[in-house]
C-alpha cells in the first residue's frame, strides 16, 4: 500500500470521526491477539468489531464444537458415577451410545435456551427482530458468544477439587458472552438482555426436568 493511499485513508478516518462525532472502530487497526483478549473481556467495542467488521463464518462449527465438549464432559461424569470396568463389546457399545445420548441432551438444551432467548425479546422488542435477516444475526451472535464452553475440556482433564467451582465460573463466563452479543447485535441495554438470558435458562431448565421425568441422566 501506498504512503499516498495510507494517508487517504487517515484522513477519510478523521472525516467520519468529524462528521458523526464518534470514533471509527479501533479494533480494525489491532492486531487479532488483542481483539481476543478484549472479547474475552467481554468489551463491547471487541464483540461489534467482530460482529459486523470481520468475515467469521464459524459459528456453525463452533457450536457443534462447544456441544461436543460438553457432552464429554457429561460422558465422562456419567463413567465415573458407573463402577462396571468390563471389556465386554456390549458394554462398549453401550457407553458408546451414552456419548450419542448426552450430545443429543446437550444440543436440545442448546435449542431450548436460544428459543427463550428469541421468544423474550420478540416479546420485549418486536421491531427488533422483524426480519429473517435479523434472527440470523443474533443467531450467529449467540453461537459466537458461546465460545467459553470449550474451556469445559481443560477444566476436565487438569482435575481438581475446584472443578465444580470452574464450571460455575466458565457457564456465568458464557451467559455474559450471551448478553453481551444480544446487547451489541439488538442495541439494547443491560437489564433486557439479562431478561432474554433468564428467560433462556428457565425454559432450558425446563427441558431438563422433562428429560430427568423421562428417566434418562443429563
Amino acid at each position: 500500500m501506498s504512503l499516498q493511499r495510507i494517508g487517504g485513508l487517515l484522513l477519510l478516518k478523521k472525516d467520519l470521526q468529524k462528521s458523526c462525532q464518534k470514533p471509527v472502530d479501533k479494533y480494525i487497526e489491532y492486531d487479532p491477539v488483542i481483539i481476543l483478549i478484549n472479547a474475552i473481556l467481554c468489551k463491547a467495542q471487541a464483540y461489534r468489531h467482530i460482529l459486523f467488521n470481520t468475515k467469521i463464518n464459524i459459528h456453525g462449527k463452533l457450536c457443534v464444537f462447544c456441544l461436543l465438549c460438553e457432552a464429554y464432559l457429561r460422558w465422562l461424569q456419567l463413567q465415573d458415577s458407573s463402577q462396571n470396568t468390563d471389556p465386554d463389546d456390549l458394554i462398549r457399545y453401550a457407553k458408546e451410545w451414552d456419548f450419542y445420548r448426552m450430545f443429543g441432551i446437550a444440543s436440545l438444551e442448546q435449542t431450548s435456551f436460544l428459543v427463550g432467548i428469541f421468544i423474550a425479546l420478540w416479546w420485549m422488542r418486536p421491531e427488533m427482530l422483524k426480519t429473517k435477516s435479523d434472527f440470523i444475526l443474533l443467531l450467529k451472535a449467540l453461537l459466537l458468544s458461546g465460545y467459553g464452553k470449550l474451556l469445559l475440556i481443560p477444566a476436565v482433564i487438569w482435575e481438581h477439587d475446584y472443578t465444580p467451582l470452574c464450571l460455575v465460573f466458565i457457564k456465568v463466563f458464557v451467559l455474559t458472552s450471551n448478553s453481551q452479543a444480544i446487547r451489541v447485535t439488538l442495541n439494547l441495554n443491560r437489564m433486557l438482555s439479562w431478561l432474554a438470558i433468564v428467560f433462556g435458562l428457565i425454559l432450558e431448565n425446563g427441558v431438563v426436568c422433562l428429560v430427568q421425568k423421562i428417566g434418562w441422566d443429563v
